[in-house]
């Protein structure tokens, strides 16, 4: 069975540079049947899709995160990772990694493997 886990700092500096890992157990990234995702859950707000990889290595980003957003991998590590830059406190969300099916990306947690989830705060 599938396990994700993200990890990073709870507490981020506007202006900074936000970066979260996620570790996965049970699968490979390199798996090619799934998308591995970040998604945030702004407070009172829905999920926002922030983008994915693939097995090749390969991302997609949301518009609205495309311009200051990184996703990569380790896959010794078994592991990818976000960076946002510049973030501001409309950053500040509950942060998700997820293994979804092309066809589930967008749909909601019902759907693929998800992460505890991780608080990440954007305050000075």
């Amino acid at each position: 069975q599938v396990q994700l886990q993200e990890s990073g700092p709870g507490l981020v500096k506007p202006s900074q540079t936000l970066s979260l890992t996620c570790t996965v157990s049970g699968d490979s990234i390199r798996n090619k049947y799934y998308y591995w995702s970040w998604i945030r859950q702004p407070p009172g707000k829905g999920l926002e899709w922030i983008g994915y990889t693939v097995y090749s290595g390969s991302t997609t980003y949301s518009p609205s995160f495309k311009s200051r957003t990184s996703i990569s991998r380790d896959t010794f590590k078994n592991q990818f990772t976000l960076q946002m830059s510049s973030v501001t406190p409309e950053d500040t969300a509950v942060y998700y990694c997820a293994r979804v099916s092309p066809d589930d990306y967008g749909l909601g947690k019902l759907r693929g493997s998800w992460g505890q989830g991780t608080q990440v705060t954007v305050s000075s």
